[in-house]
């Protein structure tokens, strides 16, 4: 199929996206384009604008501070994967990152796109939301910041207003004491996850002191289940008093079930022994 009709926008500024924004209700943003440009082909958004925000300037910087990965609406997956710096602050990202999508996707869509895409099976949404990030946002209203935790509103919906755009995303370092783990399952690398578990926990003197998980794709919106004190099968119960998990042609409710249990297991292993790993490393 072919999109309806739209109108297009090109602007050159911040400001003239947000004007545009602003006298247009109803138009979308078009960055890298990977959701959104299939979701027009197949008639699933008809929006009457589209703003492209590519020739925006300013938003395509990564920037690394002793607090955070700060990634610009227009810094491509494949460009932060590829930023040293980054994946050493934060290695989160980059475990990651290596499962979203293909490359040829990987090198056109945008981190901060897919996050504000809100799409559950989406491996970035879930790491912000564990991490407790951010995203800063701007209308002809002025900015602000949305927390992680107040983003994410329900299947493919956020709090993110229709005149604001996203300008940049904001994820923590990973800091004394912590480590982290990733894992999923797909049917082919690249495809979306049946499962997936993002890990970060803190160790001191040995001790594990706080333990999260993310999970995507068991939930309508990316969910943070808090382990700590749980050994990996507790934990897994716990995420399953949290989740349920559906089924659809890919996999039976009961098999997402199962993931769970065993990435959980996987995946809080994995970021203890990253933890207690970095800490050694650090004080020894």
């Amino acid at each position: 199929m072919k999109p309806a009709p739209f109108a297009y926008r090109r602007p050159e500024t911040v400001e003239e996206a947000l004007e545009a924004l602003a006298r247009e209700p109803g138009a979308k943003v078009l960055a890298g384009g990977q959701s959104l440009v299939p979701l027009l082909s197949m008639r699933l958004a008809s929006p009457g604008t589209l703003v492209d925000v590519n020739r925006l300037p300013g938003l395509d910087q990564v920037t690394v501070s002793d607090d955070e990965v700060r990634v610009g609406a227009l810094v491509r997956h494949a460009d932060l994967l590829a930023h040293a710096p980054a994946g050493e602050r934060q290695p989160l990202l980059a475990m990651a990152l290596a499962h979203v999508a293909h490359a040829t996707i990987r090198n056109r869509g945008t981190t901060v796109g897919s996050i504000v895409h809100a799409d559950a099976a989406a491996e970035m949404p879930t790491v912000l939301a564990l991490l407790g990030g951010s995203v800063e946002v701007a209308s002809v209203r002025g900015r602000r910041t949305i927390a992680a935790a107040d983003l994410f509103a329900g299947p493919l919906e956020s709090t993110i207003a229709a005149d604001e755009l996203a300008l940049s995303a904001g994820f923590p370092v990973l800091g004394p004491g912590e480590g982290v783990g990733f894992a999923e399952v797909a049917r082919r690398h690249g495809d979306y996850a049946l499962c997936g578990v993002a890990g970060l926990v803190r160790v001191e003197d040995d001790a594990v002191t706080e333990a999260r998980l993310g999970y995507l794709s068991v939930a309508d919106v990316p969910t943070v289940v808090d382990v700590t004190g749980c050994d990996p099968a507790e934990a897994a119960a716990r995420a399953l008093e949290r989740i349920e998990p559906g089924d659809d042609i890919h996999a039976s409710a009961a098999y997402r079930a199962q993931l769970v249990k065993v990435l959980t297991r996987r995946v809080l292993t994995a970021a203890t022994d990253d933890a207690r790993s970095r800490d050694a490393r650090r004080t020894g």
